[in-house]
């Protein structure tokens, strides 16, 4: 009898008018003319070092200049080649590229010295030796030399503000390039993740380091394990790769002796790593001695770009830091929230927390909230948990206070989590979400988002434009998780490699039909983001928390995806166009649905 009264409620309220209001979605909207500009050179054309820092820098109302998308991609193994004839990025003309960027009066930059010395992160796992690179003028450089001519380019200029971005190099390469396979990669983590003899004090040198590449904590050779024979050469093409990446990391740190104090910044990512003592701890110490005042290393590395964009616009605006509760729901916060972090979830919090100056806050007093939902330490108890998350949300949602959602449940909740805040929280409200990459990327892409927008909208000056990049970065993070990791890819996948015989990791090999790939996908994203767009679009968002002005909320309009598409030809992530209507006066509430 209650439901039917609520149902027969709600019909009245239709009937008067007062359903949901949804804009249809138009262009959006284009940065302001004379917006700042920062010049980026991505670590590769993947959606997280791409479109979206594109997204987060206009939400803060930057301008970001990228090079074009042939100069930086990444091919893998069988796809076609870059117009520079390789399966990596194109340094000399990033290198031109960067010089024209600084001759028109750039002065802001974010560099990623993957791309610039390697092409690229997997191409930075794979080089080994010196790989000389030849400008349009004839010159050839090695890639010291190329890194010293972009240090002493910007270093020219006094005014000019710049990131670096560098990557401890993970345990093994990257299956699918350079002929690299599963056998090698399994066999070579493995290899990585062994303990090697601990450095410190004046014997943590480069040459030391690289010779206790092949040894054990008890200094006795590390065995190579493997299910198949590797390739001649394959453990020793892969400690050279790993001696390169160290000396240049050296080599920059080198060069930057010279320039102004504050001038450049070096932001250093740890690739997927391991709880053991692996090969990169005694690299790590290495470069962490070295980092000077501003620079960091980190966990993660393709949430590199997102940190760099907004601890670039925080030291800009004079961030002095917030206070942040932290809330975890599952229990296991204690440990490393999956198999490619070194470090508990909480320590990588706290280091994360110490880079854009947040203080812990206990609950009522904070400025904004930070909800993380862990792997269950009681796999019975996974409903009591999102339950409770759920419900946090919800207070801090009524109380108006600001809050930051990571997902580092590491896929073990299924869609249940997703279904519960689709059903019961509102999503579009949040500063800021997480949870589709590995915990250590997902803890930075999620502080990184919310931060940001928590500081812009004290500092800056919303736009109808900010606004809308920033509904995109919230959406692409939410649809991208809630409905392809934990739903379309799955079905992606079993129809790849059942029905099409094909490679899930490279459509390529073997050549298979990407066409009907595509139209897969477009049917099961149609399907699966209906319910979360639904609730997007009967979403308010905050749009003020400056001192000089109160507490405001606009509504979400109309959200539309077009243009899908697979960046590297393979199951394991997807791009995507998101449209958005005009917004709305806010949205009210009625038996838990938002209305106008």
């Amino acid at each position: 009898m209650r439901r039917r009264m609520l149902a027969a409620a709600l019909a009245c309220t239709l009937l008067a008018g007062c359903g949901p209001v949804r804009t249809e979605p138009v262009e959006q909207e284009t940065p302001r003319a004379g917006a700042p500009v920062i010049a980026y050179v991505p670590l590769d054309d993947r959606p997280d070092n791409a479109e979206r820092v594109v997204y987060l820098a206009e939400s803060l109302g930057y301008e970001l200049a990228m090079p074009e998308r042939d100069l930086y991609r990444t091919r893998l193994d069988g796809q076609p080649p870059n117009e520079n004839g390789t399966q990596y990025g194109d340094r000399g003309a990033l290198y031109e590229w960067v010089a024209k960027q600084e001759a028109a009066g750039c002065d802001r930059y974010i560099l990623s010295l993957d791309q610039l010395l390697s092409g690229g992160l997997v191409s930075s796992r794979a080089m080994t030796g010196e790989n000389p690179v030849t400008l349009s003028s004839g010159e050839t450089l090695v890639e010291a030399e190329l890194l010293t001519a972009v240090i002493d380019l910007l270093a020219a200029d006094e005014n000019n503000r710049i990131w670096l971005l560098d990557t401890v190099m993970r345990l093994a390469a990257t299956t699918g390039y350079g002929g690299f396979g599963l056998n090698e990669y399994n066999a070579l983590r493995t290899y990585g993740m062994a303990p090697r003899p601990h450095l410190e004090g004046t014997d943590l040198t480069i040459g030391n380091i690289v010779a206790d590449y092949p040894l054990g904590a008890d200094g006795t050779p590390v065995p190579v394990e493997a299910e198949e024979p590797l390739p001649e050469g394959a453990v020793e093409n892969y400690l050279a790769s790993r001696e390169r990446k160290l000396r240049l990391s050296d080599a920059m740190f080198q060069a930057l002796e010279e320039t102004a104090d504050g001038q450049f910044r070096v932001l250093i990512g740890i690739d997927d790593s391991s709880e053991e003592d692996s090969i990169q701890k005694n690299e790590i110490a290495y470069l962490r001695a070295q980092l000077r005042q501003g620079d960091a290393l980190l966990s993660g590395v393709d949430d590199l770009a997102f940190k760099a964009v907004t601890k670039l616009c925080l030291e800009e605006w004079g961030w002095e830091g917030a206070a942040v509760s932290v809330q975890y729901f599952g229990g296991t916060e204690d440990r490393p929230a999956c198999a490619y972090d070194y470090q508990p979830l909480e320590a990588i919090v706290a280091e994360h927390f110490d880079f854009f100056d947040l203080t812990m806050a206990e609950p009522g007093g904070e400025e904004l909230a930070m909800l993380v939902l862990t792997q269950p330490a009681d796999p019975a108890a996974q409903e009591t948990y999102i339950n409770a998350l759920v419900q946090c949300l919800n207070d801090n949602r009524a109380a108006g206070l600001p809050t930051i959602l990571i997902d580092a449940g590491n896929g073990t909740y299924g869609t249940a989590f997703h279904k519960a805040l689709t059903d019961q929280a509102e999503l579009g409200w949040l500063l800021s979400y997480a949870g589709f990459l590995d915990m250590a990327i997902v803890t930075g892409t999620a502080l990184s988002h919310g931060v940001a927008r928590y500081a812009f909208l004290q500092h800056g000056e919303q736009t109808d434009a900010t606004e809308q990049a920033f509904l995109r970065t919230l959406a692409d993070s939410i649809l991208k998780d809630f409905c392809y990791k934990n739903i379309v890819r799955n079905d992606i996948l079993s129809f790849v490699r059942n029905d099409l015989s094909g490679n899930a990791d490279n459509f390529w090999m073997p050549d298979i039909d990407r066409v009907s790939i595509l139209e897969r996908l477009e049917a099961g994203m149609a399907a699966a983001v209906a319910p979360v767009i639904e609730n997007l679009e009967r979403s308010n968002f905050i749009s003020s928390l400056s001192a000089t002005r109160e507490y405001a909320e606009r509504g979400w309009g109309g959200v539309e995806l077009t243009g899908y598409g697979f960046p590297w030809d393979r199951a394991f992530e997807i791009s995507m166009e998101i449209r958005l209507g005009a917004f709305t006066e806010p949205h009210k509430a009625l038996l838990g649905i938002y209305y106008k």
